[in-house]
């Protein structure tokens, strides 16, 4: 990148003495022009004067030979013709191949006797379309006829010639100074520049050091964001103080995890301990019992633990299943009241154990999900209101109109719902249940974690209503269908 930078600046440089140079060369040849002019603007009217033949206003060649070449021999850079009324060369001091232009433009000579601001250029005739300066004089007869004029060229082309030798000596020295200048100026100019780009780079890589720090002493690592002279590198912080935010987010987000799943992994060796104790004491004390009389009893309680471990492990591989989403649901549209008839049937005699009342309503609705996910989320529901409604309470399962949609609503008039409990229904992320090491352990709820997953899968929001002592509402938001509008409709 800097050599890059380099190179470019010694080739801007560069460019820029060198237009310079030659805008300098252009305008001293120009002021030098304008001095030889003006110092020579009435050349030709003193030869005119001072010759006897051109004062009365003689142009041809034969008579002026000599005068002009003994004018060539006080001024040998000074070339000298005559010229028709018309601008047509007629007398000059040079062999005929020399003359390549012999019409000169009289607009330019003109120009020059009317004062117009110098310096005027004009034809060469010894030049291919080349201008040069001049002095020009008008020569008229003694009864002051116009005859021709006396023009003289400034600067001819013996003063080209020995012009070119010098500069062609000079030129090349004068090339290699114009390169070391402008490489020691690009060479300053980078060294300006390099400073100037490179000072908020060091700064920002400071700061970065710096984070550092910051992490050791538990802060949150922030970027000053403002660099004075480097715009870019002021967007280039506030983008790192953004990507920097973010990661904090998300060790946070790591470190709430972490904290869950070591308080998850807690819960569920107290959730599987349980009745993995029980069955354990059930059989010791049945083996240690020599009395046959509560061998029936105690096989029926050790079956029972079995059977809740069995389910806690069914559980268990249902989550890690949704966790792993390896499950699709398949929507399609079905009766309400047989659904409901369905769940009744295989929760009716657990509630009729624990003397509790189990209504379901169904009416003429219609549902369009996946029945087997939905029978899923109920029987987790119920299995939740069953546990902690106590003998001759009730359950009550239906549909309700409510905010403009229908709403199936599961509600008991149990113990209501606990805290760790109602944190696990909610849609997104729960927070970890907090408690001491000393008190008991709540339950996991490992069931009310599937039923989150499950609506999620289902698009169905969770509304919770729950008091403690006093029951707890659970409303799903399904897509139903009242079946006897949709006929009448059609």
């Amino acid at each position: 990148m800097f050599s890059r930078l380099m190179l470019s600046s010694c080739l801007l440089v560069f460019l820029l003495l060198t237009l310079l140079w030659q805008w300098l060369d252009f305008s001293h040849e120009a002021s030098v022009e304008l001095v030889q002019q003006s110092l020579h603007k009435e050349l030709a009217e003193h030869m005119a004067h001072i010759n006897p033949m051109l004062s009365q206003g003689i142009t041809s060649d034969a008579a002026l030979k000599e005068a002009f070449h003994d004018f060539m021999l006080l001024g040998p850079s000074f070339e000298i013709y005559t010229l028709d009324p018309g601008g047509r060369v007629v007398a000059y001091d040079a062999p005929q191949e020399k003359i390549l232009s012999p019409q000169v433009d009289l607009t330019r000579i003109q120009a020059f006797l009317n004062q117009q601001a110098l310096p005027v250029f004009g034809t060469d005739p010894r030049g291919k379309e080349v201008e040069k300066i001049f002095s020009v004089s008008e020569l008229r007869d003694p009864a002051g006829a116009l005859t021709g004029y006396l023009y003289v060229i400034i600067g001819g082309e013996e003063f080209d010639h020995w012009q070119s030798a010098v500069l062609a000596r000079h030129q090349q020295r004068t090339w290699l100074v114009n390169l070391l200048i402008s490489m020691l100026f690009a060479l300053l100019l980078f060294a300006l520049m390099l400073r100037f780009m490179t000072a908020p780079l060091t700064r920002l890589s400071k700061d970065l050091t710096g984070i550092r720090q910051q992490q050791h002493k538990g802060n949150s690592p922030t970027l000053p964001g403002q660099y004075e002279g480097a715009r870019e590198v002021t967007d280039l912080a506030n983008e790192i103080n953004s990507l920097l935010a973010q990661v904090t987010r998300q060790h946070q987000q790591m470190k709430h995890q972490q904290k869950a799943k070591q308080d998850f992994l807690l819960h569920l060796s107290h959730d599987l301990k349980t009745p993995l104790t029980s069955l354990l004491g059930f059989i010791e004390t049945w083996r240690l019992s020599g009395d046959d009389s509560d061998r029936d009893k105690l096989i029926e309680l050790a079956a029972s633990s079995g059977h809740k471990l069995q389910q806690l492990l069914a559980q268990l591989l249902e989550l890690c299943a949704l966790e792993n989403q390896t499950i699709e649901p398949k929507v399609s549209r079905f009766e309400l009241s047989e659904f409901l008839l369905d769940i009744h049937q295989s929760f009716e005699s657990k509630a009729l154990s624990r003397g509790v009342n189990l209504q379901m309503e169904g009416g003429d609705l219609q549902l369009n999900t996946d029945p087997q996910l939905l029978t899923r989320i109920l029987n987790n529901l119920l299995d939740n209101a069953l546990r902690y409604t106590p003998s001759g309470g009730q359950i009550v399962i239906k549909p309700l109109w409510i905010k403009d949609r229908w709403q199936l609503m599961i509600r008991d008039t149990g113990s209501g719902m606990h805290q760790h409990e109602l944190e696990a229904l909610t849609q997104g992320q729960p927070k970890a249940p907090c408690f001491e090491e000393a008190s008991p352990l709540p339950q996991l709820g490992v069931g009310l974690a599937i039923v989150r997953k499950l609506a999620t899968m289902l698009n169905c929001s969770i509304h919770i209503e729950s008091e403690p002592g006093k029951g707890c509402s659970v409303y799903l938001a399904l897509e139903m269908v009242d079946a006897q509008k949709q006929q009448s409709t059609a």
